[in-house]
């Protein structure tokens, strides 16, 4: 892709430097091995790899996805091969790559998410994703009050970030669910645990109806509904986040083109993440980069700092 003299792509992201602003959403790119002969990962500015558990998952049962009008509803449930075969099968896959690797990571309680922690401390990766919002599991990211996910509960919420903050001392990236009142308020607690960047939003709770048979079209009931359709409260809940905390946002939700990736920037995302996008076009995160890489230019702007925020 390469960068334009006077023109500065990269970004510092909680520790994490970067080339550019753009990264994959956890659980959209699997761990990077079938979309490596699609895109060229070394042209992304991160790779935030499928969420791992300490065990390995099943998932949910099917069907499990179904397309909306604007976007899709999943209930994948966390499928993935568990700490043990990503560190020895998956990892030295990723780390062939000049990219950076974030590992996203989810438990069953605070625990799971110490020793998850713990065990990547050691490797080479670049930060950890603190998946605290998945609404498709049961027991994963629940944190035992009335059914919550712990990202919906400030309190759990600084403990499991403070926890994990003395297991390691990688960067922390804590994703948020936009399921909450006050997203903003979660932040701050997170902020104060010791996370070093806040990813958001994770999915909204979502649902769809097979009137023939009468009963959800997906098997576990509910799921969670990402794509074009939730990006204008995406967008509301990252310019309201960035304003109240100092750490960086990374900002997702049915980013689809370089405009939307360029609206969360503006609203005060120091990155963005893609998602259901990459269903679409493999290619999009490349796309995007080398069109904020143009408005720069166009525009006579030097850093991505300049956008973040701009005109707030």
């Amino acid at each position: 892709m390469g960068v334009k003299k006077g023109n500065e792509l990269t970004v510092n992201i909680g520790g994490i430097k970067m080339k550019n602003p753009v990264m994959t959403a956890s659980g959209t790119f699997g761990y990077g091995e079938e979309y490596s002969r699609l895109v060229d990962l070394n042209k992304i500015g991160a790779v935030v790899t499928k969420t791992i558990t300490l065990q390995p998952r099943q998932g949910n049962p099917v069907p499990r996805l179904v397309e909306t009008p604007s976007g899709i509803i999943n209930s994948i449930g966390l499928q993935n091969v568990g700490i043990k075969m990503f560190l020895k099968e998956k990892l030295p896959f990723l780390i062939k790559f000049k990219t950076r690797i974030i590992v996203s990571v989810a438990g069953d309680k605070i625990e799971d998410y110490v020793r998850l922690a713990g065990m990547l401390d050691g490797e080479k990766v670049d930060g950890i994703e603190l998946n605290i919002s998945c609404p498709n599991v049961k027991g994963a990211g629940n944190s035992g009050k009335r059914n919550k996910l712990f990202a919906q509960d400030k309190d759990i919420t600084h403990e499991l970030v403070s926890r994990v903050r003395k297991e390691t001392g990688l960067p922390l990236i804590v994703k948020l669910t936009p399921n909450v009142t006050d997203i903003a308020a979660i932040a701050l607690e997170a902020e104060a645990a010791g996370a070093d960047a806040i990813a958001l939003v994770n999915t909204f709770q979502a649902m769809a109806i097979d009137v023939d048979n009468r009963k959800p079209v997906i098997a576990a009931g509910s799921g969670g509904l990402s794509g074009p359709a939730i990006k204008p409260i995406a967008l509301r809940m990252v310019w309201e986040t960035a304003r109240a905390i100092s750490i960086p946002v990374i900002g997702m939700g049915g980013i689809m083109s370089t405009g939307d990736a360029l609206e969360f920037i503006i609203a005060g995302a120091s990155a963005v993440s893609i998602g259901t996008g990459i269903f679409v076009n493999p290619q999009l995160p490349l796309e995007i980069a080398r069109g904020i890489r143009d408005y720069m230019t166009k525009n006579r702007i030097k850093t991505v700092n300049e956008i973040t925020g701009a005109r707030s």
